[in-house]
């Protein structure tokens, strides 16, 4: 199954399971109130979540004067990729580290720390930004904003039906479904938010594949980005970086700890996977 299906029915399970939460736990109304509260968040996402990434990874923008080797470099890369150039930001940190964001490739940017510049060689580096170009390519930053706006709004109306059992039950304006069931409610309120977090963490796993073969195409040279992020591993398991927890899954390995949550709950694929398959593509 290839990633693009994969995250495709992910995308769809996720939005499933959003509106059964809003059906068990507040009936007919419960999922209507899911469904525009999705819609809502999602408009956020979609026009402000560049800007805080941004922000919250201190991430300065910088000239071409500024950096003018870094710039030639994603200017190059962007023709190859037939994508508009980007915006170019580095966050002052010793983690070697990078990230993509934007809501479209006309409003995208790419981060990389101060260690990623001074660790790289100019391969590794070409390799490490096609991969960041490949997440732009693929609109993966719309696909994981919206996936983790969805299951946070799972994990926020579990919240509220627990809120409101304690002040008077889960009780809907209808009549027919009255509210939900009230197993099926509780049943939600610990399942749904567990379910949803996987699912968005398999989504985040799966594009993270498709942005390496992506970006192996961009560059091609498969085993820059693979040798890049063997040393990106290395440097993230001596010195994690400090971020915010829901970043962690923009960047191109973890960068809370440079070794990996294994199974359903890792934000990214396993390095020795995606390096294997990377070289896999080698000809």
């Amino acid at each position: 199954m290839t990633s693009m299906i994969k995250t495709g029915i992910l995308m769809a399970v996720l939005t499933g399971l959003f509106l059964v939460a809003g059906q068990a736990l507040g009936g007919r109304s419960g999922m209507t109130f899911a469904l525009v509260m999705a819609l809502s968040m999602n408009f956020f996402a979609y026009w402000f979540s560049d800007k805080m990434a941004l922000a919250m990874s201190r991430a300065r923008e910088v000239s071409e004067q500024e950096a003018p080797d870094l710039h030639q470099m994603v200017s190059y890369l962007a023709d190859r990729a037939q994508l508009p150039k980007p915006r170019v930001y580095i966050i002052n940190d010793h983690t070697p580290n990078a990230f993509a964001t934007g809501r479209n490739p006309q409003h995208a940017a790419v981060a990389v720390t101060s260690g990623l510049l001074q660790l790289l060689s100019r391969d590794e580096l070409e390799g490490v930004l096609a991969h960041e170009l490949g997440h732009v390519k693929n609109r993966d930053i719309l696909i994981s904003s919206i996936a983790a706006v969805m299951a946070g709004a799972i994990s926020y109306l579990a919240t509220m039906a627990q809120w409101a059992m304690l002040f008077g039950g889960m009780r809907g304006d209808d009549e027919e479904g009255g509210g939900g069931n009230m197993l099926a409610g509780l049943a939600m309120m610990i399942i749904a938010p567990l379910a949803a977090t996987i699912i968005q963490l398999a989504i985040s796993r799966s594009r993270e594949f498709q942005a390496d073969a992506t970006g192996a195409a961009i560059c091609g040279r498969p085993h820059s980005l693979a040798n890049a992020l063997a040393k990106l591993e290395q440097g993230n398991r001596r010195a994690p970086m400090n971020v915010n927890p829901a970043t962690a899954q923009m960047y191109i390995v973890n960068p809370l700890s440079g070794g990996q949550i294994a199974g359903l709950f890792a934000t990214h694929p396993p390095i020795r996977e995606r390096i294997e398959r990377l070289l896999s593509l080698r000809h």
